[in-house]
């Protein structure tokens, strides 16, 4: 549920962040310090269209800022708002003047800590086979952007959840029920306001919007999907078929894009669904 939780926060770039429900805003602590910049390398971090559908991907870019020529052999985010993972793995040749994005994994988020400042971490080459492992400063505010829409999104699954149940083929759609479920202690109402469909499935919900009143442990709905596109290149190439962003308001605060949650043995009946009308 986590990696769904940071995709959705990903395709939804309109998220507020800061307001999306109490525990949502990172630590105000003091941040760590500025890594010191590194002779002949600068490193930006990026987000490509290309990494919106994937889960916990951004680019580095690397620039060969010095005279000198090295390869760029692994790499890895450095940042206290995320958790750390191993390197990735690769293979980049660079010459003085050259620039290299580097498709670079990033953890799940820790909410309790700021993202900045963050730093790449390099594994270079030298021409003289000398390996050097570099802390290289990130300029860039992509990781803070995803940070903070990951962080609100999960300030909303603190107060309640989402989920369906009774899903059925019904001639060309699949009917169900949309459930919104208290998930915490906080009392304050939790209001789905707009439903979106995915790249592959139109989704309605009946009677939006749906308010969980305070005191209320479970407020429902009836849904439909229907096929959105047929195209073969679409069904081919999408990365997130079954990503239905709910937009969620808890108390006053701002509306915050959730995911729906969806199980894999619905996402199957979806599945047969697109392969039956298509």
């Amino acid at each position: 549920m986590r990696r769904t939780v940071l995709a959705l926060a990903l395709l939804c770039a309109a998220c507020s962040g800061g307001d999306g429900a109490a525990g949502a805003a990172p630590s105000t602590t003091s941040a760590a310090p500025v890594p010191p910049p590194v002779p002949g390398i600068e490193a930006e971090v990026v987000r490509h269209r290309t990494d919106v559908p994937v889960t916990g991907q951004v680019h580095v870019r690397v620039t060969d800022t010095g005279d000198r020529p090295f390869t760029v052999t692994a790499v890895a985010i450095d940042s206290p708002g995320f958790a750390p993972l191993p390197p990735t793995a690769l293979t980049a040749a660079f010459e003085p003047g050259r620039t290299v994005d580097l498709r670079t994994a990033f953890g799940e988020p820790d909410c309790t800590a700021q993202p900045s400042p963050p730093a790449a971490r390099l594994t270079v080459a030298r021409p003289d086979g000398t390996v050097e492992e570099l802390r290289v400063p990130l300029a860039g505010d992509d990781l803070d952007v995803v940070h903070r829409e990951a962080c609100a999104v999960a300030g909303v699954l603190a107060v309640a959840g989402t989920g369906l149940t009774d899903l059925a083929a019904a001639g060309d759609s699949v009917t169900g029920t949309l459930v919104l479920t208290r998930t915490g202690d906080d009392d304050r109402a939790v209001t789905v306001g707009y439903a979106r469909r995915s790249v592959v499935l139109e989704l309605a919900v009946d009677g939006l919007p749906l308010e969980l009143r305070p005191g209320e442990e479970r407020a429902t709905a009836g849904v439909s999907f229907t096929a959105a596109s047929c195209e073969p290149h679409v069904l081919a190439d999408t990365k997130q078929p079954f990503v239905f962003p709910l937009w969620i308001a808890v108390g006053d605060a701002e509306p915050v894009p959730v995911p729906l949650s969806v199980d894999p043995a619905q996402q199957a009946l979806l599945w047969d669904l697109l392969g039956r009308v298509c």
